[in-house]
Protein backbone atom coordinates (compact mmCIF):
# COMPACT_ATOMS: atom_id res chain seq x y z
CA UNK A 1 0.00 0.00 0.00
CA UNK A 2 1.58 3.38 -0.90
CA UNK A 3 1.66 5.47 2.54
CA UNK A 4 0.29 9.36 2.40
CA UNK A 5 -1.29 11.54 4.68
CA UNK A 6 -4.45 11.77 2.63
CA UNK A 7 -6.09 9.80 -0.48
CA UNK A 8 -9.78 10.13 -1.54
CA UNK A 9 -11.19 8.38 -3.97
CA UNK A 10 -14.11 9.29 -6.38
CA UNK A 11 -16.47 7.17 -8.72
CA UNK A 12 -16.91 9.02 -12.43
CA UNK A 13 -20.28 8.56 -13.69
CA UNK A 14 -22.69 10.59 -11.42
CA UNK A 15 -20.18 11.24 -9.09
CA UNK A 16 -18.07 13.71 -10.48
CA UNK A 17 -19.39 13.67 -14.22
CA UNK A 18 -22.90 13.95 -15.52
CA UNK A 19 -22.46 11.15 -18.40
CA UNK A 20 -26.21 10.33 -19.12
CA UNK A 21 -25.98 13.27 -22.42
CA UNK A 22 -22.65 11.12 -23.62
CA UNK A 23 -23.87 7.72 -22.82
CA UNK A 24 -27.46 8.17 -24.74
CA UNK A 25 -25.72 9.74 -27.59
CA UNK A 26 -23.32 6.42 -27.68
CA UNK A 27 -26.12 4.15 -27.01
CA UNK A 28 -27.93 5.87 -29.74
CA UNK A 29 -25.78 5.22 -32.42
CA UNK A 30 -24.42 2.18 -31.15
CA UNK A 31 -28.15 1.01 -31.98
CA UNK A 32 -28.24 3.03 -35.13
CA UNK A 33 -24.88 0.90 -36.27
CA UNK A 34 -25.71 -2.36 -35.25
CA UNK A 35 -29.26 -2.45 -36.33
CA UNK A 36 -30.55 -3.61 -32.83
CA UNK A 37 -33.18 -1.53 -30.27
CA UNK A 38 -31.40 0.02 -27.32
CA UNK A 39 -34.17 2.26 -25.26
CA UNK A 40 -31.03 4.91 -23.90
CA UNK A 41 -33.46 6.88 -22.29
CA UNK A 42 -33.78 3.94 -19.93
CA UNK A 43 -30.32 2.54 -20.30
CA UNK A 44 -28.98 6.44 -18.56
CA UNK A 45 -31.52 5.62 -15.78
CA UNK A 46 -29.02 2.48 -14.66
CA UNK A 47 -25.66 3.95 -14.60
CA UNK A 48 -23.27 2.78 -13.02
CA UNK A 49 -22.73 -0.91 -13.34
CA UNK A 50 -20.26 -2.05 -16.05
CA UNK A 51 -21.18 -1.58 -19.86
CA UNK A 52 -22.07 -5.14 -19.95
CA UNK A 53 -24.91 -5.36 -17.76
CA UNK A 54 -26.55 -3.16 -19.82
CA UNK A 55 -25.83 -4.37 -23.17
CA UNK A 56 -26.94 -7.69 -22.16
CA UNK A 57 -30.93 -6.41 -22.37
CA UNK A 58 -30.70 -5.52 -25.44
CA UNK A 59 -27.83 -8.33 -27.43
CA UNK A 60 -27.94 -11.57 -27.10
CA UNK A 61 -25.05 -13.22 -25.43
CA UNK A 62 -23.09 -14.13 -28.41
CA UNK A 63 -22.62 -10.75 -29.21
CA UNK A 64 -21.99 -8.47 -25.71
CA UNK A 65 -18.55 -8.27 -26.80
CA UNK A 66 -18.37 -6.96 -30.09
CA UNK A 67 -21.21 -5.01 -28.91
CA UNK A 68 -18.88 -3.64 -25.93
CA UNK A 69 -16.16 -3.29 -28.46
CA UNK A 70 -17.90 -1.19 -30.87
CA UNK A 71 -19.50 1.31 -27.91
CA UNK A 72 -15.95 1.91 -27.02
CA UNK A 73 -15.13 2.96 -30.23
CA UNK A 74 -18.00 5.29 -30.57
CA UNK A 75 -17.67 6.18 -27.55
CA UNK A 76 -14.62 9.07 -27.45
CA UNK A 77 -16.90 10.73 -30.82
CA UNK A 78 -20.46 10.67 -29.22
CA UNK A 79 -19.80 11.10 -25.17
CA UNK A 80 -17.16 13.44 -24.53
CA UNK A 81 -18.14 16.81 -25.19
CA UNK A 82 -21.93 16.54 -24.17
CA UNK A 83 -20.83 15.31 -20.74
CA UNK A 84 -20.68 18.00 -18.11
CA UNK A 85 -19.00 17.55 -14.32
CA UNK A 86 -21.16 17.74 -11.74
CA UNK A 87 -21.76 20.61 -9.02
CA UNK A 88 -19.07 21.15 -7.15
CA UNK A 89 -16.09 18.66 -8.66
CA UNK A 90 -13.76 21.18 -8.91
CA UNK A 91 -14.40 22.51 -5.78
CA UNK A 92 -14.48 18.77 -4.09
CA UNK A 93 -10.74 18.47 -5.83
CA UNK A 94 -9.49 21.48 -4.75
CA UNK A 95 -10.53 20.77 -0.89
CA UNK A 96 -8.27 17.85 -0.98
CA UNK A 97 -5.25 19.13 -2.58
CA UNK A 98 -5.87 22.12 0.12
CA UNK A 99 -5.18 19.66 3.10
CA UNK A 100 -1.98 17.99 0.84
CA UNK A 101 -3.84 15.48 -0.53
CA UNK A 102 -4.30 13.25 -3.70
CA UNK A 103 -6.74 12.43 -5.71
CA UNK A 104 -7.78 8.95 -7.31
CA UNK A 105 -10.82 8.04 -9.89
CA UNK A 106 -11.53 4.14 -9.76
CA UNK A 107 -14.56 3.58 -12.45
CA UNK A 108 -16.08 0.65 -13.97
CA UNK A 109 -15.86 2.37 -16.99
CA UNK A 110 -12.84 1.79 -19.55
CA UNK A 111 -10.09 3.60 -18.29
CA UNK A 112 -8.79 5.20 -21.60
CA UNK A 113 -12.76 6.54 -22.25
CA UNK A 114 -12.81 7.90 -18.30
CA UNK A 115 -9.41 9.42 -19.04
CA UNK A 116 -10.82 11.62 -22.06
CA UNK A 117 -13.58 12.89 -19.86
CA UNK A 118 -11.42 14.25 -16.98
CA UNK A 119 -9.19 15.46 -18.93
CA UNK A 120 -11.73 17.48 -21.08
CA UNK A 121 -13.13 18.66 -18.09
CA UNK A 122 -9.98 19.48 -16.20
CA UNK A 123 -10.75 16.86 -13.27
CA UNK A 124 -7.53 15.23 -14.14
CA UNK A 125 -6.91 12.74 -10.98
CA UNK A 126 -3.05 11.82 -8.97
CA UNK A 127 -4.56 8.48 -10.07
CA UNK A 128 -7.24 6.36 -12.13
CA UNK A 129 -8.41 3.01 -12.19
CA UNK A 130 -10.87 1.94 -14.73
CA UNK A 131 -12.80 -1.70 -15.40
CA UNK A 132 -13.36 -2.09 -11.10
CA UNK A 133 -16.96 -1.92 -9.72
CA UNK A 134 -18.24 -3.02 -6.48
CA UNK A 135 -16.31 -4.80 -4.02
CA UNK A 136 -13.05 -4.71 -6.62
CA UNK A 137 -12.78 -1.24 -6.42
CA UNK A 138 -11.76 -1.69 -2.59
CA UNK A 139 -8.64 -3.34 -4.26
CA UNK A 140 -7.29 0.10 -5.99
CA UNK A 141 -8.52 1.74 -2.83
CA UNK A 142 -6.10 -0.08 -0.42
CA UNK A 143 -3.71 -0.65 -2.82
CA UNK A 144 -3.17 3.39 -3.12
CA UNK A 145 -4.42 4.21 0.20
CA UNK A 146 -7.32 5.92 -0.02
CA UNK A 147 -9.26 6.31 3.47
CA UNK A 148 -12.50 7.99 1.93
CA UNK A 149 -14.50 6.99 -0.91
CA UNK A 150 -16.75 9.07 -3.12
CA UNK A 151 -19.83 8.00 -5.21
CA UNK A 152 -23.58 8.01 -6.20
CA UNK A 153 -24.26 4.21 -6.19
CA UNK A 154 -24.38 1.01 -3.52
CA UNK A 155 -22.06 -0.38 -5.68
CA UNK A 156 -19.17 2.49 -4.45
CA UNK A 157 -20.19 1.84 -0.91
CA UNK A 158 -19.04 -1.83 -1.25
CA UNK A 159 -16.10 -0.78 -3.16
CA UNK A 160 -15.26 1.45 0.09
CA UNK A 161 -16.65 -0.84 3.04
CA UNK A 162 -14.08 -3.81 1.08
CA UNK A 163 -10.92 -1.26 1.48
CA UNK A 164 -12.15 0.11 5.00
CA UNK A 165 -12.24 3.28 3.78
CA UNK A 166 -14.94 6.09 4.73
CA UNK A 167 -17.86 5.90 2.14
CA UNK A 168 -19.38 9.46 1.47
CA UNK A 169 -22.11 9.14 -0.94
CA UNK A 170 -23.79 11.54 -3.32
CA UNK A 171 -27.19 11.79 -3.73
CA UNK A 172 -26.79 13.00 -7.82
CA UNK A 173 -27.34 9.12 -9.73
CA UNK A 174 -29.78 6.61 -9.66
CA UNK A 175 -29.72 5.36 -6.29
CA UNK A 176 -32.11 7.93 -3.84
CA UNK A 177 -30.31 9.62 -0.43
CA UNK A 178 -32.63 7.39 1.54
CA UNK A 179 -31.69 3.58 -0.04
CA UNK A 180 -27.72 5.18 -0.04
CA UNK A 181 -27.99 5.79 3.81
CA UNK A 182 -29.88 2.47 4.03
CA UNK A 183 -26.90 0.80 2.14
CA UNK A 184 -24.67 1.64 4.92
CA UNK A 185 -23.08 4.66 3.85
CA UNK A 186 -21.01 6.79 6.23
CA UNK A 187 -22.31 10.07 5.17
CA UNK A 188 -24.82 11.43 2.52
CA UNK A 189 -24.79 14.63 0.73
CA UNK A 190 -27.12 15.89 -1.61
CA UNK A 191 -23.85 16.59 -4.25
CA UNK A 192 -20.50 17.75 -4.23
CA UNK A 193 -21.19 20.97 -3.39
CA UNK A 194 -21.14 20.10 0.15
CA UNK A 195 -18.44 17.99 0.32
CA UNK A 196 -15.26 20.43 1.05
CA UNK A 197 -16.98 21.38 4.65
CA UNK A 198 -17.60 17.67 5.04
CA UNK A 199 -13.88 16.91 4.73
CA UNK A 200 -12.79 20.13 6.73
CA UNK A 201 -14.69 17.76 9.62
CA UNK A 202 -13.47 14.73 8.82
CA UNK A 203 -9.76 15.78 9.36
CA UNK A 204 -10.43 17.95 12.05
CA UNK A 205 -12.08 14.78 13.99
Amino acid sequence: MIATALTVGFDLDMTLIDSRPGIHATMTELSRRTGVHIDADAAVTRLGPPLEEELVRWFPAEEIDAAGDEYRKLYPEFAIAPTPALPGAAEAYAAIREHGGRVMVVTAKYGPNAALHLEHLGLVPDVLVGWHWGPKKGEALREHGATVYVGDHIGDILGARAAGAVAVSVATGPVSAADLAAAGADTVLPDLRGFPAWLDGYLAA
